[in-house]
């Protein structure tokens, strides 16, 4: 009897996988709704978290990739490609991530206190770009709320309870001042720390006005610095690590300064990168969407994402987590090819589904390109 080769079934597999969400699942969640985006991304993140155990075995056996654990920035993920910010923000999925394959998953971004977020409509798909553009605003049920949810799912940190590693991505509050926002970022890191594998410092989203002023060095390193003491003085033998998320659109400069801030703060990692507010590389048929206010992911960002992570590597001597416009394998490969020890999805897995989770983990075995950071001990 001939044996069937596993790797031509697992591609054969991946394949069909691509070709039932991108012909059936996705046109039907477009069109519902009336095809309004966020309703339909809401309605998917309920459902997902509504899953049963049980059934959530079967689909998790259906879909998990052939991958190696890795260890980075203080977390041990499954395998290399995780879920970006933005997707879950109150977590309410948190359980079903790492069965549709990805290796870790980070929720929020959360803030101290609940907030609404900007007024809707916020968030638009661009199809013929591949893209999405929104303008959230940190909508979420506020840390707290959060952190007795994962509570109550019996999720602590360092237990592997949802089965991956969750990192949490945190933010100030619209109504906190620059001046305050270090007390918003404490006061939420302490509230989701017993629960979180890391905390993401997203201070790159360009939703909150003036929040990216404080990627400025001097801001920066004062918060950096004081959340790791915070977390050093919370967990002294086993500090939650502190990753840092970066924008796109910084100079080449800024961007260096960056690094050279985060490194010497005690930073654990650094996610390279948010969303962009140009608006290159859209297809002519959605330039009507282009005086839209607010971040854009997808296709459009892929090259400017590259280059930052390129830059960042090629300087930083703690890991960098690759993220922004990964809608493909090859966008993968080139992350890691640039220096990413990680990377993640949103927009991808939006237009591409679990496929692209299963192409993106199974690249960990055949990458041959040797990182100068694969080596170091990262803290």
């Amino acid at each position: 009897m001939i044996r069937p080769d596993p790797a031509l079934v697992d591609r054969a597999w991946t394949a069909g996988l691509a070709g039932g969400y991108q012909r059936v699942l996705r046109p039907i969640l477009f069109r519902s709704h009336h095809g309004d985006p966020e309703a339909i991304h809401e309605q998917l993140i309920h459902r997902l978290g509504a899953l049963p155990p049980a059934a959530g075995r079967v689909v998790g056996a259906a879909l998990a990739p052939s991958a190696r654990p890795v260890t980075v920035g203080g977390i041990t993920a499954a395998n290399r490609v995780g879920l970006a910010a933005g997707l879950d923000k109150d977590g309410h999925a948190a359980r079903a991530w790492g069965r549709l394959g990805f290796g870790f998953a980070e929720l929020g971004t959360v803030t101290p206190r609940p907030q609404p977020g900007n007024d809707r409509p916020r968030l638009y798909r661009l199809p013929a770009s591949r893209a999405i553009i929104n303008r959230m605003g940190f909508n979420n049920a506020g840390a707290e709320a959060l952190a007795r949810r994962l509570q109550r799912w019996g999720i602590w940190r360092g237990n592997a309870a949802a089965g991956i590693p969750l990192g949490v991505s945190i933010g100030k509050n619209r109504t906190t001042s620059l001046e305050h926002a270090t007390d918003d970022y404490l006061a939420a890191m302490t509230a989701v720390a017993p629960h979180a594998d890391y905390v993401a410092i997203n201070v790159s989203s360009p939703n909150t006005p003036g929040l990216r002023a404080l990627q400025d060095a001097a801001e920066l390193r004062a918060l950096v610095a004081t959340l790791v003491d915070e977390a050093r003085r919370l967990n002294p033998d086993r500090p939650l690590p502190v990753w840092v998320k970066m924008a796109p659109d910084l100079a080449d400069e800024a961007l260096d300064e960056l690094v050279e801030v985060c490194q010497e703060a005690g930073a654990s990692a650094l996610v390279a990168t948010n969303t962009t507010l140009s608006r290159d590389g859209l297809a002519e048929v959605d330039r009507h969407l282009a005086d839209q206010a607010g971040g854009l992911s997808g296709a459009p960002l892929t090259p400017l994402a590259l280059r930052v992570v390129s830059r960042v590597a090629a300087r930083a001597e703690i890991p960098v987590v690759g993220v922004g416009g990964v809608m493909r394998a090859e966008h993968a490969r080139a992350m890691f090819d640039a220096g990413a020890q990680l990377v993640q999805l949103y927009t991808g897995f939006i237009y591409r589904g679990p496929a692209l989770v299963r192409e993106v983990a199974a690249l960990h075995g055949r990458t041959t390109t040797t990182h100068a950071h694969e080596n170091r001990e990262t803290r």
